[in-house]
């Protein structure tokens, strides 16, 4: 089992910066990737970013460039460095780990940025 929490979420001006946190717990040896993925109102849950276990990155193309993900040293931190943010960012940020057995989701996170 593992439970995942999100951090950092808020309201920002367009152009300004957040960083979200997502911090899981359990048996996180099996570990396969983890990534932010986000859902504006009346929108589909988008991937934003991932990262494997070895440390190969992805980016939706809206965020290329402005976003950036990382991992704590111990692998059970994982971040998301927003800058640059457009209204077009707003949405709930979701947390996301893959493990060789399944799939768990954090609570969400709400980004808001204001134009």
């Amino acid at each position: 089992q593992v439970q995942l929490e999100e951090s950092g979420g808020g309201l920002v001006q367009a152009g300004g910066s957040l960083r979200l946190s997502c911090a899981a717990t359990g048996w996180l040896s099996s570990l396969k990737d983890m990534g932010w993925y986000r859902q504006a109102p009346g929108k589909q849950r988008e991937l934003v970013a991932s990262i494997s276990s070895g440390g190969s990155t992805n980016y939706s193309d809206s965020v290329q460039g402005r976003f950036t993900i990382s991992q704590g040293i111990d692998r059970n931190l994982m971040y998301l460095q927003m800058n640059s943010l457009k209204p077009e960012d707003t949405g709930v940020y979701y947390c996301k780990v893959t493990m060789t057995w399944g799939t768990y989701w954090g609570q969400g996170t709400q980004v808001t940025v204001s134009s």
